[in-house]
């Protein structure tokens, strides 16, 4: 074997750097530029050593030029003879050996520039411990041909280019690097697979800073209200209805309730999704397979309920005012998108007594009517609230968050009415209505002390609990709306007066004619014709003359005759605490015409509710006190706790030794005058008739005469004003219809309230002379 061979095998491998004044050759991946070798040291051989710098160098084709262009130098024996210089001279070896062109897989590999970087150089020496010499750094010697022309060192030597590990690893760089969209000033700069490293970790660096900062501006900025909105699309709210109190009356006896009842609600979009199951065997699926179960509960046919169960809404509801017990069957099924909403009904369980003072409520619960809807703040409550968290199909997430208001219930109003006695008034009224073929009559009974109203009754009172069979017109109370001019009834305020100013006493002389002629020139006349009659004050009184009660306010100015009726409470609501209070017709003294100014001394002119003509009564009875009449007695609350309704300020009228002598004269006309027949025996009975033109209270035409008695009982000890009015398109007297009325509920209030009889007779006062 030849000394190059010797020298090939046994010098260590080496790579050379590219000249930088060549240039690849076009249409092939250009190498990366390896870093240059340092300038070998001197080296002493006993042989002529080839040089290192030139031994080792490559074309720009890729190939090693031929091995008789170059020197070779032999490591082998050197580094018998000395390891320092067997090292350097390894590192000429290596380079002479790198090009060599019998190792051609491995020479091409080594010869590339990856190739050399991969598999740095190892020589012998450097493998038995010498220290290799660095390699030169200067450019080799420009080669010459033997003409003496200068080599074209790109061509010399050039063999096909292996594309091995090295070229396909570039090649994936830079797909990397296009991927990544890096600047083209990086893509240009392929020479260096370092400057390809750096960019491709810039690249991903830069990538990694985006996601990074994104995530931290998510988290750190967004991520509250990201989380709050996640929650509040898990969040369910709802109200909690409180239970509406209850309406009592003056004795504790219910006579509005409210009881519990369910609407079911079923979530539509989770119905198809429903299986039925039954001993492990699926008996069906959906809207068919739910209804099947459910209809039975409900009392609903199968494929009516069916079709109810097929749609979008998240709640659908699918029954309305269900019993409880019917709702714990359907709870005990534990399908999760069935559910209820608790409500109340509200019951009457008196049916329509007292209907037109307690009024009802609409569908939503709301009073609309009566002291349902005058006290809804008392008896609706506060509304409480729940928030529970659920999963997307309706489940309640056990530990998810939760909070509850509780409601608080109504509080129960109690009233003043005794349901007894408003029984009783109820069907008075609605037996003298039919008897005389009355349109409408009503009964006011109050306490003349306190001026709670015990009775307020009607003709054609409604059933709360069954609106739809009665007539709007009878939902309220015209008791208190409708009006109408209280006729004789409104003496007794001219008497007061007369008696209260000083004007007349009762024994007063009067001659009273059937038809009297004012100073003004206006005609009065009584009722029915007569010869002049021998009257006292108190038998102008008890007779209910017109002509003698004009005779008697000649003395009493107009604004007096004003300011008593005032006084009485005409022109102004009573307060009594139930909506639709009309406060009757009393006009200013100037709008007052030729005859209105007499005809207000005998209740025309002017217009009153029952309410308010028996409020004149009440003050009489009270030692001319007025107080404000009330139906509502006090509240009671959830715990127990009374409250009383604290009574309003009183007024006095007139003074009491008045009031005794009005009271006085009103005895008289049960005992000698018009009202006979509103005798109670037993008891002193006071009152006084009335018959007067009144409209009609269903079309409001002026068609109509009302016929009223009212009275005090007993006299001689006031408990209860009680008065009595009916409607009618014939002509009614009062002491003929309304008188008897008077008596028979008087009797019952009197015998009810426990009122032990007169103990005492009354004291005539003369009523002729």
């Amino acid at each position: 074997m030849s000394d190059d061979r010797r020298s090939d095998r046994g010098a260590p491998r080496s790579t050379t750097r590219q000249p930088s004044g060549e240039r690849p050759v076009r249409g092939r991946e250009p190498r990366t530029p390896e870093r240059r070798a340092p300038e070998p040291r001197a080296a002493t051989s006993s042989r002529t050593p080839r040089t290192a710098a030139t031994g080792g160098q490559r074309s720009a084709g890729g190939r090693a030029p031929s091995r008789t262009t170059q020197p070779q130098a032999t490591a082998r024996s050197s580094s018998r003879q000395a390891p320092a210089r067997a090292g350097s001279a390894s590192r000429g070896a290596s380079a002479n050996r790198a090009g060599s062109a019998n190792r051609a897989g491995s020479a091409n590999r080594a010869g590339s520039p990856l190739g050399a970087a991969r598999r740095p150089a190892r020589t012998a020496a450097a493998r038995s411990g010498g220290v290799l010499p660095r390699a030169s750094a200067r450019q080799p010697a420009a080669q010459t041909r033997a003409d003496g022309r200068p080599v074209d060192r790109s061509t010399v030597g050039r063999r096909p280019v292996d594309r091995g590990a090295a070229d396909r690893h570039v090649r994936s760089l830079d797909s990397v690097t296009r991927t990544l969209v890096m600047p083209a000033w990086f893509a240009a700069r392929t020479g260096s697979p370092h400057a390809r490293q750096r960019a491709l970790l810039i690249g991903v660096l830069t990538i990694l800073g985006v996601f990074a900062g994104r995530l931290v501006y998510v988290q750190a900025v967004e991520g509250p209200d990201l989380a709050a909105e996640a929650l509040r699309g898990r969040l369910v709210s709802g109200e909690l209805v409180p239970q509406r109190g209850d309406i009592l009356d003056a004795d504790g006896k219910v006579m509005a309730m409210s009881v519990t009842r369910y609407d079911i609600l079923v979530d539509q979009t989770l119905v198809p999704d429903w299986k039925r199951y039954e001993d492990g065997r699926l008996l069906g699926q959906g809207a068919e397979a739910l209804a099947e179960v459910l209809a039975p509960i409900l009392d609903r046919p199968v494929a009516e309920l069916a079709a109810d169960l097929v749609g979008d809404r998240r709640g659908k509801y699918i029954a309305r005012g269900v019993l409880p017990e019917t709702w714990n069957a359907i709870k005990a099924l534990r399908i999760a998108f069935v559910s209820a909403e608790e409500t109340s009904e509200r019951k009457y369980p008196n049916g329509n007594v007292a209907g037109n003072i307690l009024g009802f409520v609409n569908s939503e619960g709301v009073g609309s009517a009566g002291v349902e809807q005058s006290q809804e703040a008392q008896l609706r409550g506060t509304n409480g609230s729940y928030l529970l968290e659920q999963d997307p199909r309706g489940a309640l997430i056990p530990t998810g968050e939760k909070e509850r208001v509780e409601a608080v219930d109504g509080r129960d109003v109690e009233l003043t009415v005794k349901s007894d006695l408003q029984w009783k008034a109820q069907d008075a009224i609605e037996t003298a209505a039919r008897a005389y073929g009355a349109t409408y009559g009503n009964i006011v009974v109050s306490d003349t002390r306190t001026g709670q109203i015990l009775a307020l009754a009607e003709t054609s009172t409604v059933d709360p609990a069954d609106l739809a069979s009665s007539d709007p017109s009878n939902w309220g109370s015209r008791a208190i709306s409708n009006v109408f001019e209280p006729g004789s009834t409104a003496k007794v305020i001219t008497m007061a007066a007369a008696l209260e100013t000083g004007a007349w006493t009762p024994t007063s002389k009067f001659t009273v004619p059937d038809t009297y002629v004012t100073d003004n020139g206006q005609t009065i006349r009584d009722s029915h014709a007569h010869a002049p009659q021998q009257l006292t004050l108190a038998g102008v009184f008890a007779e209910s003359s017109n002509t003698g009660t004009v005779m008697i306010g000649e003395k009493i100015p107009m604004q007096v005759r004003y300011d008593y009726l005032s006084k009485f409470g005409f022109g102004q609501k009573t307060g009594i605490g139930l909506p639709g209070e009309s406060a009757g017709i009393l006009h200013p003294v100037e709008k007052w015409d030729g005859r209105t100014r007499w005809n207000v001394l005998f209740g025309q002119g002017v217009a009153v509710t029952a309410i308010q003509s028996n409020e004149v009564f009440a003050t009489i009875a009270n030692g001319g006190v007025r107080n404000t009449p009330r139906i509502i007695k006090g509240y009671r609350s959830e715990d127990g706790t009374y409250e009383a309704v604290k009574p309003a300020e009183t007024t006095q009228v007139v003074s009491e030794e008045t009031a005794d002598t009005v009271l006085q004269m009103m005895e008289t006309v049960v005992s000698d005058g018009t009202g006979k027949k509103a005798a109670v025996p037993g008891y002193r009975i006071a009152g006084k008739t009335g018959t007067a033109q009144a409209p009609n209270p269903l079309t409001g035409t002026y068609d109509h005469f009302v016929a009223s008695f009212n009275g005090i009982a007993p006299a001689d000890d006031p408990r209860i004003a009680v008065s009595v009015s009916l409607y009618s398109d014939k002509l009614l007297y009062g002491g003929e219809a309304a008188a008897p009325v008077f008596a028979d509920v008087t009797a019952f209030a009197l015998q009810h309230l426990g009122i032990e009889p007169s103990g005492s007779k009354a004291t005539k006062i003369p009523t002729e002379w």
